[in-house]
């Protein structure tokens, strides 16, 4: 097999399932941003979507109760940088990092608690998200991977307009928007921060934990320790790189959905896989150093 023969038909479905997960928390981060709440915890309401969907969808052998809880998880667990962060003036940064270690403590302990299993939980018991083929379209060549995702695929591509609508054409986000930059004037207007700020960080958490959903029961069907493997920071620098736009953070997931890809489909080359692995990341660090350096130079220049 050749390098070229790598980019072809496979590679874009590849793409579309490792950019779902990141983009669906990057939407979620995207709404807190736009709130004025800068939310990393996106790496543990990510992991504890994917536990308490796979839990669900064993107990209840539904995959739509298993989305259902991962969704209630997220949003859950959120209300804990929600409440720190806006009623109780915490710092978001250390709440969300605390959060994210908590996530992977509990997990973990869930995971022997209640399925007596350490690492890995898998059981034929456990019933994924199935795809959801459109006719005819999902067999155009190449392109007939977009009309062949799971719901929550689909659900993802279709919140990129929704949420620019949103964002930028209707009163809800244009009070979310201010909230986020001028908290003292939205008040001003009879606008309560509190509540704008407290339900977009619970819309993040709702989010992530589609992600990780789509991520433990779409990608796979199965629970590992520590599954969102940095895909919730992923999905952070996915936001700072598009300014927190619905369309940039698109693209931002695009970009990494394809370095992940990449660095999978690597392995078949023979290299280790400690190494493709890191293939995501490696864009990330690259991303930022290059953005960091961009918006750097016009800020010396008007501060000359």
């Amino acid at each position: 097999m050749s390098f070229l023969d790598m980019f072809n038909e496979d590679l874009f479905t590849t793409i579309l399932s490792a950019l779902i997960p990141i983009l669906l928390a990057a939407l979620g981060g995207m709404i807190a941003e736009r709130a004025g709440i800068f939310n990393i915890g996106l790496e543990g309401m990510i992991l504890i979507g994917a536990f308490c969907g796979v839990a669900a969808s064993f107990f209840t052998h539904n995959w739509v109760m298993g989305v259902l809880a991962a969704m209630l998880a997220g949003a859950l667990f959120s209300v804990i940088l929600g409440y720190g962060a806006v009623y109780r003036k915490g710092d978001p940064i250390v709440l969300a990092i605390a959060m994210n270690i908590l996530a992977v403590g509990m997990t973990s302990f869930l995971l022997v608690a209640i399925f007596d299993v350490q690492g890995v939980f898998q059981d034929p018991g456990i019933v994924g998200i199935p795809k959801w083929e459109i006719p005819f379209l999902s067999d155009i060549p190449v392109l007939g991977a977009l009309f062949s995702l799971t719901p929550l695929g689909y659900l993802a591509l279709l919140l990129v307009p929704a949420l620019w609508i949103m964002l930028f054409r209707m009163p809800i986000g244009m009070r979310l928007r201010g909230v986020g930059e001028r908290p003292l004037a939205a008040a001003t207007l009879g606008v309560k921060p509190e509540r704008y700020q407290l339900g977009a960080v619970i819309a993040s958490g709702a989010l992530a934990g589609l992600g990780g959903a789509q991520l433990a029961l779409g990608n796979v069907v199965l629970f590992t320790e520590n599954m969102s493997a940095g895909r919730g920071w992923i999905a952070v620098v996915a936001v700072m790189l598009a300014r927190a736009h619905p369309v940039g953070v698109l693209g931002a997931a695009v970009l990494f959905g394809f370095a992940d890809a990449i660095g999978f489909r690597l392995q078949i080359f023979g290299l280790p896989p400690q190494l493709t692995d890191a293939a995501p990341y490696v864009v990330t660090l690259l991303v930022l150093i290059f953005t960091s350096r961009r918006f750097r130079k016009p800020r010396e220049a008007a501060l000359a």
